[in-house]
């Protein structure tokens, strides 16, 4: 069944930020590494549900743990809820310790008084502070922090931008999924003609004619040994003399004095003593005739042997076998046809394709005029999401300056109340990387929860589970998506819940490339095997056919006069030809020498002369001794291979000749009797056993038929690719990863602010000019 070839490959290579997106997995793995629950644990669940009437069935899966019984859900949700409970309260503390930490600064308590005491080990201190401040920091900036949730948005961007290409691709394979079925299904109606000319074909070839084949073929093979003897008894003798000729005039050439020098004396010798194989090899003027064969041969023809066959043809047309054997096997054959082409025509499939092109058409108008829409919102998107990293950006700056002021403007020498302008700026810029933590901190981490609650549970509740085909496991749960129904599917297809047809299995067949008949269980809607059931109409013919009574008790397949015609040609002397002198004489070569090569060569000798009257005459020579060869020798060529095959054809016909022609009689006799005393019942049988190749033709075709449509009539591959791109490329790869691995790495930053903010307090007190210092008496 001929097939296109589909673009859209179903699968999402993410790159180098792939290595991101494993470890927020594995990190998702760490959250929640319960199993996927299945079963019974979702019949409260759903039950629910439709004791509350929830609308949209995705809103109803996505919220799935939240309708187990409490221990369940708790079990099941307890990472995320763990996870969740520290984020809130991050939101809820670190901004109210920000303002106590402010007020109590205010009062000159929490390191805000500007004085600072005398230590040993401050330069120790410092360092560590520094340090430590420094690595938290890389942390937040490289590490999980901004870089990795920059890539991650980035990174959906760019796969939103570029989402068009696919969707177009999944539009253009289920144009042509839906446009080649039809001709798949017209091609499958047309090799019925195929199948039913081949039937007929052999059908028609039933009778055969019975003629006398290996006696015309004799009679030409001698007419073709006759002929070509005497074209090479000819030709032969033609070309001796011409031969003669051209060796006379190249003594005479060689005889010139010219040949007397001492350039030309050795090659004109050598020329000399070739002359003599210049003469021809094979003789037929010896050959026996086969002229009294042949007039035998034409005697037995005088008499016809097809006109004692037609009499047989037309006693045997006279019968009922015509009527009631092939005429009822045609009429089988194409009723067969008709009611495969009704089969065609009852399958709804043209309205529902209609149908379908249409709808597909108006989704592609409607993706097509509100993906704008989609990019427009995609870049909003993007713009917040950088300004979330800005945020952070902007306290990594100040912390960041603050250490190469302080650090760079620090002097060891100065005291805490003489510190220089540079190292006073870098403590002041880490206060307000500090301020700006405290201010921007529970933005993110409103933020990270809630981008962390739902693209955490669209991981582990759609995208894993759909890699391992879970989540269709739970779709074919009995009585979970309706209660008063086993199989969902089928009870909205067939509206029939209790078949057995399972949202896992159509997705695995399609998978495959299977034929929809096959995936969605057809044969419920319309069975292929009644329409195609050639069975019924075999019965009654062959009923018929036992029934048949054939007298052909007038024919005789061969008379008297047939039988003495084939001994008479059993007796016309083949085997008496001399086929040994033939095949000595056909196998020699027509000259001595090859005279294409003796001319060559000849020329070749020429050009080793002085230039002069003797090379141009031996030249000449060398020319004529080639047209001797294209005009002469190679129509005896010819001839000869005539003769060859036509003295062969001879021999094997006469092999053993009268033993065949003598068990071609008996034959006949056995024959004449069978047809005398069995005829009837051996000729029912006959065209039973022929009614069964000819039907089986069509069984063979019925079968390929039921396959074809069974497993490559439009194989549902392309819907398969649209579920693929849907779930596992648009949703999971595309915007749960990258959200995910957006959270992942503006929470990792969230919450090393903490540590970065105790760091940079302590070390500014080390930077900032001091209003008083310690002062010891001597």
């Amino acid at each position: 069944v001929p097939t296109k070839t589909y673009d859209t490959g179903a699968y999402h290579e993410p790159g180098p930020i792939g290595i991101l997106f494993k470890v927020v997995h594995a990190f998702l793995y760490l959250v929640q590494p319960n199993s996927f629950p299945q079963g019974k644990q979702l019949h409260f669940r759903f039950s629910f549900f439709h004791m509350v009437s929830l609308p949209k069935f995705t809103v109803q899966y996505l919220l799935l743990p939240l309708f187990l019984s409490e221990l369940q859900a708790i079990y099941y949700e307890i990472g995320f809820i763990v996870s969740a409970a520290l984020g809130l309260l991050f939101i809820l503390l670190l901004p109210l310790v920000g303002l106590c930490f402010c007020m109590c600064r205010c009062c000159d308590n929490c390191g805000g008084e500007m004085h600072q005491r005398q230590k040993k080990n401050a330069d120790c201190q410092r360092s560590c502070f520094a340090t430590f401040l420094f690595v938290a920091s890389l942390i937040i900036r490289q590490v999980v922090g901004v870089l990795c949730a920059y890539a991650a948005n980035q990174h959906l961007t760019n796969q939103v931008r570029g989402a068009k290409k696919l969707v177009n691709s999944n539009f253009k394979d289920l144009k042509i999924f839906l446009n080649d079925t039809p001709a798949q299904i017209d091609y499958l109606v047309s090799q019925y003609n195929t199948t039913k000319d081949k039937a007929l074909s052999d059908l028609n070839s039933k009778y055969f004619d019975l003629k006398a084949v290996t006696i015309r073929e004799t009679k030409e093979a001698l007419e073709n040994v006759s002929v070509s003897v005497e074209v090479l008894q000819e030709g032969t003798e033609r070309l001796h003399a011409n031969l003669t000729d051209v060796k006379t005039h190249l003594s005479n050439t060689l005889n010139d004095s010219a040949c007397s020098a001492v350039q030309a004396a050795s090659t004109c010798n050598i020329i000399r003593n070739s002359l003599n194989q210049l003469n021809i090899n094979a003789n037929f003027s010896g050959l026996p005739g086969v002229s009294s064969q042949l007039a035998k041969v034409n005697d037995v023809l005088k008499i016809d042997l097809s006109s004692l066959v037609q009499k047989v043809r037309f006693l045997a047309g006279s019968s009922s076998i015509d009527t009631l054997g092939c005429l009822d096997i045609k009429t089988v054959l194409e009723t067969i046809g008709a009611n495969i082409s009704s089969f065609t025509k009852n399958l709804p499939v043209e309205k529902i394709l209609a149908d379908l092109t249409i709808y597909l058409t108006q989704s592609e108008a409607y993706v097509q005029d509100y993906f704008p829409v989609v990019e427009q919102y995609d870049f909003y998107r993007w713009l917040g999401c950088l300004i979330l990293c800005c945020m952070v950006v902007l306290i990594l700056v100040f912390y960041y300056l603050g250490l190469l002021c302080g650090t760079c403007g620090y002097d060891k020498h100065a005291s805490p109340t003489t510190r220089g302008c540079i190292s006073n700026t870098g403590g002041n810029f880490l206060m307000a990387g500090v301020g700006f933590s405290f201010l921007f901190s529970w933005v993110l981490m409103i933020v990270v929860v809630l981008t962390f609650v739902t693209g955490g549970n669209v991981e582990k509740l759609v995208c894993e589970p759909f890699e391992d085909k879970t989540l269709f496991k739970v779709l074919d749960t009995p009585y979970l998506l309706n209660q008063h129904w086993k199989n969902y599917l089928s009870g909205i297809l067939f509206k029939n819940p209790n078949i057995n047809l399972t949202f896992e299995k159509v997705y695995s067949d399609c998978k495959e490339n299977k034929g929809i008949y096959t995936s969605l269980h057809l044969e419920h809607l319309f069975n292929i095997n009644e329409f195609l059931n050639i069975s019924m109409y075999t019965e009654d013919v062959a009923l018929r056919i036992e029934h048949i009574q054939i007298n052909l008790s007038k024919i005789i397949l061969l008379d008297e006069i047939g039988k003495e015609n084939l001994l008479n040609f059993s007796s016309s002397g083949i085997e008496g030809i001399n086929f040994v002198a033939y095949l000595t004489e056909i196998n020699k070569s027509v000259t001595k020498v090859d005279l294409l090569s003796f001319a060559n060569d000849l020329e070749a000798r020429a050009d080793q002369l002085p230039k002069g009257a003797l090379e141009n005459a031996l030249k000449g020579h060398a020319n004529s001794i080639r047209m001797i060869h294209n005009q002469q020798v190679v129509p005896l060529e010819q001839a000869m291979s005539t003769l060859n095959q036509s003295i062969r054809l001879l021999k094997r016909t006469s092999s053993e000749l009268m033993v065949k022609v003598k068990n071609v009689i008996s034959a006949v006799n056995a024959a004449q009797l069978l047809i005398n005393n069995n005829a009837s019942q051996v000729i029912v049988q006959e065209t039973k056993k022929f009614m069964d190749t000819v039907i089986g033709y069509f069984e063979q075709y019925v079968e390929w038929v039921k396959e074809s449509i069974a497993m490559e009539v439009a194989a549902c591959k392309p819907i398969a690719n649209v579920i693929d791109t849907a779930v596992d490329i648009f949703l999971c790869s595309y915007i749960a990863d990258s959200v995910n691995t957006f959270w992942f790495g503006l929470g990792g930053s969230s919450i090393f602010l903490i540590p970065a903010i105790i760091f940079a307090v302590k070390l500014s007190k080390y930077y900032r000019r001091m209003d008083t210092e310690d002062v010891y008496d001597e």
